[in-house]
C-alpha cells in the first residue's frame, strides 16, 4: 500500500434505534410507544446491530497510520471534501446517492451492512471483501475491483447556483401543488402548469423514473448508469387556454440541456435526489438549465470478465 495514504471519509446514517433513543431519550420510553402501536424493537435492534457489527469489522482493517474521519449524513453538506479522499459509504443505496453530489472525482467504496434488507446496487461489497477495496483505492493494483463512473445530473441557475444529483433533478412547487413555468427543449418550448418536472440520470432510471414509465406505459429505453443522457418527464401536465401539454417525456443526450423558465410567485423550488431540505429557490424571473455534469460519481465495484 502507498506510503502517502488518503484520507478516509466514513459516511453514514443514524441507525432506527438511535433516532428511537434521540427522541424517547431511554429504551424504557422507546419499548412503550412501539408497544402502544403494536411494534417491538426487535427490527431497529437487528438493522442497529447490523450496522454495529459491520462498523467493527471495517475499523479492525484500517491501519493506524491511516487518516479517518466519520460524518453522518445529515452534516454532509457541511462537510469540506478533500480531492483525495476515498469515501467508505456504509448503508443504504440511497446513502450513495445523498454524498455523490458533494463530490469531484473521489473514489467511493459502498458497504452493505446488511444483504438481507438492502439491494446494494450502489453499496455492492460485504464489509469481509474491504481489506481488498481499500487497498485498490489507496494505489496497489488488482484484477478483483474497478472503477465504474456513473453520470450526474447538474442543474444550473442564471445565477450560477448549482445542484447535482446522482439519481434526478426535481423542479416544481416545494409544497408540490401546482407548478407553473415554460419549458424550452431544443427548438420547442410551451407553458406548462403540472405537478413538476424530473430529470432522470441513468443511474435514476431504476428508482421514481421507472416508477413514472409504469405507471404511464412509457416503453423507451432508459439510460444506463455510465450514459451521458438524462430521461425528462412532467408530472401530470394541465391543458387550459395558457397551458399545454405536447412536452411531457423524452431524452436528452449531452449536449441538449432542459431549459426551465419559473413563472411561480412563490414557492417555487429546486432539489436533488429527494432532499428536500438542500434546494434552490425557483420564482418568476429564474431559470435553470438541467443537463450533464462535467464530474462523475466513481464508485468501485467488481472487475467485469
Amino acid at each position: 500500500m502507498s506510503k502517502n495514504l488518503p484520507r478516509l471519509v466514513l459516511v453514514t446514517r443514524r441507525s432506527p434505534l438511535d433516532l428511537l433513543m434521540d427522541r424517547f431519550g431511554t429504551r424504557g420510553q422507546a419499548e412503550f410507544y412501539l408497544k402502544s402501536r403494536r411494534e417491538s424493537m426487535a427490527n431497529a435492534q437487528a438493522i442497529h446491530d447490523s450496522l454495529t457489527h459491520c462498523l467493527d469489522a471495517i475499523g479492525s482493517v484500517i491501519p493506524v497510520s491511516q487518516r479517518l474521519v466519520r460524518v453522518d449524513r445529515d452534516a454532509l453538506d457541511r462537510f469540506l471534501f478533500a480531492p483525495d479522499d476515498v469515501l467508505i459509504v456504509v448503508g443504504q443505496d440511497g446513502l450513495v446517492a445523498n454524498v455523490a453530489k458533494y463530490l469531484r472525482g473521489q473514489i467511493l467504496v459502498g458497504i452493505n451492512p446488511d444483504a438481507t434488507r438492502y439491494d446494494g446496487v450502489l453499496v455492492p461489497h460485504a464489509a469481509s471483501q474491504f481489506a481488498s477495496l481499500l487497498r485498490y483505492a489507496c494505489g496497489d493494483s488488482s484484477d478483483h475491483w474497478q472503477i465504474q463512473e456513473r453520470c450526474l445530473a447538474l442543474a444550473e441557475r442564471e445565477d450560477g447556483q448549482q445542484l447535482r444529483a446522482l439519481n434526478e433533478i426535481f423542479v416544481g412547487h416545494a409544497s408540490h401543488q401546482s407548478a407553473r413555468y415554460r419549458l424550452q427543449v431544443l427548438d420547442r418550448s410551451e407553458r406548462q402548469s403540472s405537478s413538476g418536472l424530473i430529470a432522470a440520470t441513468g443511474t435514476g432510471a431504476t428508482g421514481w423514473a421507472r416508477s413514472i414509465c409504469q405507471q404511464r406505459g412509457i416503453q423507451a429505453a432508459l439510460p444506463t448508469p455510465e450514459q451521458a443522457a438524462l430521461a425528462w418527464f412532467v408530472r401530470e401536465p394541465f391543458p387550459s387556454i395558457a397551458t399545454q401539454t405536447s412536452l411531457d417525456f423524452g431524452i436528452s443526450e449531452a449536449d441538449q440541456a432542459i431549459v426551465v423558465h419559473s413563472e411561480m410567485d412563490l414557492g417555487g423550488a429546486i432539489f436533488a435526489d429527494g432532499i428536500e431540505a438542500d434546494f434552490l429557490e425557483f420564482i418568476s424571473g429564474q431559470q435553470v438549465r438541467i443537463g450533464i455534469a462535467p464530474e462523475r460519481l466513481r464508485l468501485l465495484v467488481a472487475a467485469s470478465g
